[in-house]
């Protein structure tokens, strides 16, 4: 790791475990950042800077005490550490906080870079996206707004406890994103997507991003020009890659992180429908699949090992359509008597690192999406959606369609616009009765706690049928 403050985080864990401290965790960050916007073909903002500092956290007589600074100074760390542990200290719980157990681990880890962002110059990062922006005008469709963002943060980490643990990461990110807005006829439709990658330059090749947005233009001009309004009632509901990774994401995801099902995020980010004695709940049917895999290679999320020094692995959010397991730091897994699955993130060094989600997505099986549709005598098929909704506690949601298909007799027909299905987590899950082989991703941002924390997430899936829904 370039500029290394392995010292000064060792230190730290020694001067904290002196001063008292049963457990004591700290964490060196830098982020370089790099970003972007392109409007209308203007540049309309660019950013280029750089983040470090050094967060501890420790844990005295059952409390947690958390304090960070960007002074990479030996006086002013030692000064985080005692304000932690004051800040412990005066917590005066009654009941007291216990980490579940953990070995030790010493690592090093790095995500690849075939071209390393550093050595990409920003012109020509700028240049790709002016590209993209070029092709979608020369379609000649009415699109008065059209922006584009593009950033890359090259993320260096070095962890340290007092059980030992040392662990050093690299992890390079890249995001795309953009919103367009396209009339025609008198109709208006809006969109935007989300790419990330973990590694380097090479991922806008990964992307071929002109021919994404190309896509969605054509798509959104033909929803306007050939669309007519979707049908209402109970019929068959073929939803595409991006619908299930967002109900993935809120339905699956959200309402199984312990946290949450403990309570502690209640005023926050909100609660969960699923009891703390809610593993082997039914919630959908034998079919469904819904994992967090942190370790799928190149996704905007991956990571080894989090940011508790936890080894990173898949985890079966709802298996066989029912509660598998929770997303757990090693609090929550302390107060539910099992083991962290590595689920704890912090956005930065200067926040605490609370359970978060990765990489959410339906597990894939092995339907072809033509023998989806073949089986559907009426009803929708919903590529992607333009919004949704979801309760505090993840039980109701509603996901609004932005491009889809009527389905007569197994063939998609002409542009169906305003598909709406509003339902139960539950019952949406148990009205799956196919899923695909055709799993796609893309990134997102997950918004929890506070102080808020908007971290890199990423959610998809295969399509999926689901049966006599509901649609209005």
């Amino acid at each position: 790791m370039e500029d290394d403050r392995s010292e000064l985080v060792d230190f730290a864990v020694d001067y904290a475990t002196k001063r008292g401290a049963s457990y004591a965790e700290a964490r060196y960050e830098r982020h370089d950042q790099e970003s972007f916007i392109l409007k209308n073909g203007v540049l309309d903002a660019l950013y280029i800077g750089d983040d470090r500092g050094i967060g501890v956290r420790v844990l005295v007589d059952g409390a947690l005490g958390f304090t960070a600074t960007n002074s990479l100074a030996k006086p002013d760390v030692r000064g985080i550490v005692d304000d932690a542990v004051k800040i412990a200290k005066a917590s005066r719980r009654k009941s007291r906080i216990v980490f579940a157990h953990e070995d030790a681990i010493t690592m090093n880890w790095a995500v690849p870079e075939q071209k390393k962002l550093a050595d990409v110059p920003v012109e020509d990062k700028i240049a790709e996206i002016r590209s993209v922006d070029a092709d979608l005008t020369a379609l000649g469709f009415k699109i008065p707004a059209r922006t584009f963002q593009l950033s890359n943060n090259r993320i260096s980490k070095y962890f340290a406890n007092s059980e030992g643990s040392r662990i050093r990461s690299y992890s390079p990110r890249l995001r795309a994103l953009y919103f367009l807005t396209v009339m025609a006829e008198g109709g208006v439709e809006q969109t935007h997507r989300n790419y990330g990658w973990s590694g380097g330059w090479e991922g806008v090749r990964m992307w071929d991003l002109s021919k994404r947005v190309l896509d969605e233009a054509r798509s959104m001009q033909r929803s306007l020009t050939e669309g007519k309004k979707s049908p209402e009632g109970k019929m068959d509901l073929v939803a595409g890659p991006q619908v299930a990774g967002i109900a993935s994401h809120e339905s699956c995801g959200h309402p199984t992180e312990a946290d949450r099902v403990l309570g502690r995020e209640a005023s926050q980010a909100g609660k969960s429908f699923i009891p703390p004695d809610g593993a082997g709940m039914r919630v959908g049917s034998e079919v469904v699949n819904v994992v967090d895999d942190p370790t799928v290679e190149h996704s905007i999320a991956y990571y080894a090992t989090d940011d508790e020094g936890v080894k990173a692995r898949r985890r079966y959010l709802y298996k066989e359509g029912r509660v598998a397991e929770f997303l757990h730091n090693r609090e929550t897994a302390a107060a539910l008597g099992t083991r962290s699955n590595g689920a704890s993130r912090a956005v930065n060094y200067n926040v605490e690192a609370i359970v978060r989600m990765a990489n959410t997505f339906v597990e894939p099986k092995d339907y072809a999406v033509d023998e989806m549709l073949e089986d559907v005598k009426f009803g929708v098929y919903m590529k992607s959606f333009m919004e949704w909704n979801i309760d505090d506690k993840r039980y109701n949601a509603k996901y609004a369609g932005r491009e889809a298909y009527l389905i007569e007799n197994g063939e998609v027909k002409h542009p169906v616009r305003g598909t709406v299905i509003e339902l139960t987590t539950p019952a949406f899950w148990s009205a799956v009765d196919a899923v695909g082989k055709d799993l796609e991703c893309e990134a997102g941002f997950c918004g929890k706690s506070d102080p808020g924390q908007a971290l890199d997430a990423s959610m998809g899936g295969p399509t999926i049928r689901l049966r006599n829904v509901y649609l209005r």
